[in-house]
């Protein structure tokens, strides 16, 4: 069994857990479990109003990182700017790729699914299911946007909408 490096994250920072997005360290403590001493990142979601206690070991394996650079986050808005890429694949194979690509955490990614599932008041509905992943994607950007930009939610939101209504004009 190989030791997984213990990454550098300290508390009051802010990092991205691929399965629920952007979070808060709140500590680091450690705990018994079966026994054993495991050290653990204390991670709280304010908007889901859920904690998340990751062994310090594991965190990069589960694929848990710091937050996007701030040219990372241009290169996601400028792909909001590019043409929908939707391919002609069912439905079904298309939204388990959207769901992957929500679930890796890869900010880029997620502005892609953003990018193709986004619809103008001119192009038709959209289904549930496609509006579900849409609103996942679009709040999992916002909130990256916003830790990184140091703007409120609100206001990355309206940010990433004038992105994605100035593709549209």
């Amino acid at each position: 069994m190989t030791k997984s490096k213990k990454p550098d994250f300290r508390p009051n920072e802010f990092v991205v857990y691929p399965a629920h997005g952007v979070g808060k360290i709140i500590s680091i403590e450690e705990q018994e479990i079966a026994g054993f001493k495991l050290e653990l990142f204390v991670i709280t979601f304010e908007k889901d109003k859920m904690t998340l206690r990751v062994p310090t070991n594991k965190a990069t394996d589960v694929g848990m990182r710091a937050l996007s650079a701030p040219d990372v986050v241009t290169r996601a808005l400028e792909t909001l700017k590019g043409k929908a890429r939707v391919k002609r694949a069912m439905w079904s194979r298309r939204a388990q790729e959207y769901e992957q690509k929500i679930n890796s955490g890869d900010l880029m990614a997620i502005a892609e699914v953003v990018r193709d599932l986004h619809r103008t008041d001119d192009q038709r509905e959209q289904s549930y299911s496609e509006r579900q992943l849409y609103e996942a994607a679009l709040e999992r950007l916002t909130r990256e946007v916003a830790a990184v930009s140091g703007v409120d939610e609100a206001g990355a939101q309206k940010k990433v909408e004038e992105v994605l209504v100035s593709r549209a004009a």
